[in-house]
């Protein structure tokens, strides 16, 4: 059992931060989508805090929906090798659809949902949504349509961010001090 020391995390994004750059976001797309219907469609699990925390802000009618990928396992490095372990989905054919995503480091998660959705419907639109944009550590050409912040080669937890199912409740994003 890892014995949470807080000493060690050196924060990145407080929660102030966080929440103020959620409202953000969350202004622009319910200026894009206004009284549109939206499937809303969350990657568990890491994604699910940032998830809750901006569909309070979105003022449009939306629909929730949970898929459950994994690359990471228990490493601090991206595997690339995406684990489909639960990514059943309701019919979204003629849906305006958004991902959201918690962080897209190598590309290859987003870029496995982006051929799912494209390869097994054919959706009004679709955006790709990320807090965290790690571009240094791109494999593929990949980018979202939009993303909370742009941040270093960390491996980062916090705010649903994990270390083998640990920090994922801090409130706030750090990195572990080496």
């Amino acid at each position: 059992m890892i014995t949470l020391n807080k000493q060690d995390i050196k924060p990145v994004f407080s929660a102030d931060e966080i929440d103020a750059r959620i409202k953000e976001m969350a202004a622009l797309l319910n200026d894009e989508y206004k009284n549109e219907e939206v499937y809303i469609i969350s990657v568990l699990k890491g994604a699910v805090i940032f998830t809750t925390d901006i569909i309070k802000h979105l003022t449009m009618p939306l629909k929730l929906e949970f898929i459950r990928l994994s690359s990471y396992g228990s490493g601090t490095v991206s595997s690339g090798k995406v684990n489909a372990v639960d990514i059943s989905l309701p019919d979204l054919n003629g849906k305006h659809v958004i991902i959201l995503e918690d962080i897209i480091d190598t590309g290859h998660t987003a870029q496995f949902l982006t051929n799912f959705i494209n390869h097994n419907f054919k959706v009004k639109s679709y955006k790709f949504i990320t807090l965290l944009d790690k571009k240094s550590r791109r494999e593929v050409n990949i980018n979202p349509d939009m993303y909370g912040f742009d941040i270093d080669d960390k491996f980062l937890i916090g705010y649903g961010l994990d270390f083998d199912g640990y920090y994922r409740n801090l409130d706030y994003i750090g990195y572990l001090e080496e």
